[in-house]
């Protein structure tokens, strides 16, 4: 019998393609995205076999309307993926606070919330697999990448903690940590400083250097998002019950390296981004 997955921001991206997978394999998908109007190609050949909600993971009442639905409608949930989420990209000195409290209630409490949605449900059945999609974002920092990363270091200690609360119940915890993708991350998940547009910030000159030194020498790797969806598979379909999974060659190799350089690493940041040559 397939299994129901619950997954959060389906309207693209990996949420997307990974509920077009767990159609393809036989499940059954509780799709979810602010608005449903995105949804609406979804499992149009499966439509026994998936339930599109509009769901906002910063909004309380609609958290328990969603995980009430998927267990009124295919009996229970034995997946919930936390993928929704967004980048806010700023300098400290010139970030909008407001912004980053945003970004906040939802890469963070919104993942917290929907994990409150689903773990009763989970710990009376004695089974569920929790998914928290993170990034290589939550093992390394970069310049204008401070508030994001928090927020994916958050989820990253967060699920750790969580599966020391909650593997007594039978249930596993996920972590997937995937580089530089391509999908559209950068165009409809990202929001930059209002600052990043002025010819006059002290910060003008470095960010175009960081610019290029990233895509040169920190995520210079062309990488597919199928390989995330794959990895994805892998894990669940694996035994293990906690799993922390760097996928794509860019967060393997500064994961690894991070590990075996220890406090040298953030050095050897600094010099790739801000050194001459």
């Amino acid at each position: 019998m397939g299994r129901t997955w619950l997954i959060t921001g389906c309207s693209s991206g990996f949420g997307k393609l990974l509920g077009e997978r767990a159609l393809m394999m036989g499940d059954s998908v509780v799709a979810t995205a602010r608005a449903t109007q995105a949804l609406a190609d979804m499992g149009r050949d499966n439509e026994s076999r998936i339930l599109r909600l509009a769901l906002d993971v910063s909004n309380p009442d609609q958290i328990r309307q969603a995980v009430d639905r998927a267990i009124d409608r295919f009996g229970a949930i034995d997946v919930l993926v936390n993928n929704a989420g967004y980048g806010y990209f700023a300098s400290h000195e010139e970030a909008e606070l407001q912004e980053v409290r945003t970004m906040f209630d939802v890469n963070v409490f919104g993942t917290i919330g929907m994990t409150q949605g689903v773990l009763p449900h989970m710990r009376e059945r004695g089974s569920g697999t929790i998914i928290t999609m993170s990034s290589v974002a939550g093992r390394i920092t970069t310049p204008r990448g401070g508030f994001y990363q928090a927020s994916k270091w958050a989820v990253e200690a967060l699920s750790e903690s969580l599966y020391l609360e909650v593997s007594a119940f039978g249930i596993r915890v996920i972590v997937i940590e995937p580089g530089a993708y391509e999908n559209d991350f950068g165009l409809r998940s990202a929001r930059i400083a209002a600052a990043d547009g002025d010819p006059d910030s002290p910060y003008a000159g470095l960010r175009e250097r960081w610019r290029q030194r990233q895509r040169e020498r920190i995520f210079p790797y062309r990488q597919y998002p199928a390989e995330v969806v794959d990895g994805v598979f892998d894990a669940i379909d694996s035994d293990l019950p906690f799993v922390r999974l760097p996928i794509g060659r860019d967060a393997t190799e500064l994961i690894d390296r991070r590990t075996a350089m220890g406090h040298e690493f953030v050095e050897w940041m600094r010099s790739t981004y801000n050194d001459p040559g």
